[in-house]
Parts: C-alpha cells; structure tokens; sequence
C-alpha cells in the first residue's frame, strides 16, 4: 500500500511535480493518505474552489486512522529522534506512525526529512 504525503497530493492537485505518481496509484487503487494528511489539505484550502477540489480528490483516497498503535508508534518515533538531537514535528511523527504500523510505503517529496525514521519505507 503506497501512502500519500500532503506533498504529492498538493502536486497532484495543481498537476506539478509528483501529479503522475500519484495518478498512477489512484488508477490502481492502492492509494492511501492519513488523517492527518487529510487535516492539512482541508486546513490549507484558501478558497471554495481550491476546498472543492480537495474534497473531490480525498472522496477517491482513503485515509488511514490514527489508532493507538500508530499513536504509540509516533511518540516513539519522535522520543528517538529528539534524542539524537533532531527535530522531527509532531504531524510528521504521527504521519510516519500510521504508515509504519500499516506496514506501508510513504510517497512523499520530502524524503530527506523522513529517512531519519529507522524502519520507514518511502517511495
């Protein structure tokens, strides 16, 4: 399962950069995101339009819950970093939680900032 980071699905919205990976995993039907992918694309709507088309592209992508397993997962993810004097933001530890417990990969631009997190598959 290929889970989609706010990145690629900001891509895909404005058909930029990763827009034809994300393309080809909705055709598939393999694509996911996260609750709190989900949170940040509605939050960052600046108009009805831009709002609209983010509706339009969540109602195709299913997103995973923050249960307690991820949420145990994403404290212990960021507690690791922390300590080796990283900075890693909450929303980032619970988004690499829920992909890691799910047993997916993360589709994401940022692949610098999560290859920090041991174990983490991205694509």
């Amino acid at each position: 399962m290929i889970v989609a980071d706010s990145d690629v699905l900001i891509d895909f919205l404005a058909d930029k950069g990763a827009a034809r990976t994300v393309e080809k995993y909705l055709r598939k039907g393999t694509l996911r995101t996260t609750v709190v992918n989900r949170f940040e694309l509605l939050s960052g709507a600046k108009t009805p339009g831009q709002f609209a088309k983010i509706i339009q592209l969540l109602a195709a992508v299913p997103s995973l819950e923050l249960d307690d397993e991820a949420a145990d997962a994403a404290s212990e993810i960021r507690k690791t970093l922390e300590a080796e004097g990283n900075v890693f933001g909450m929303a980032d530890s619970l988004i690499a939680g829920i992909v890691y417990t799910n047993d997916a990969i993360l589709l994401t631009r940022n692949k610098r900032h999560f290859e920090r997190v041991e174990g983490l598959r991205l694509a």
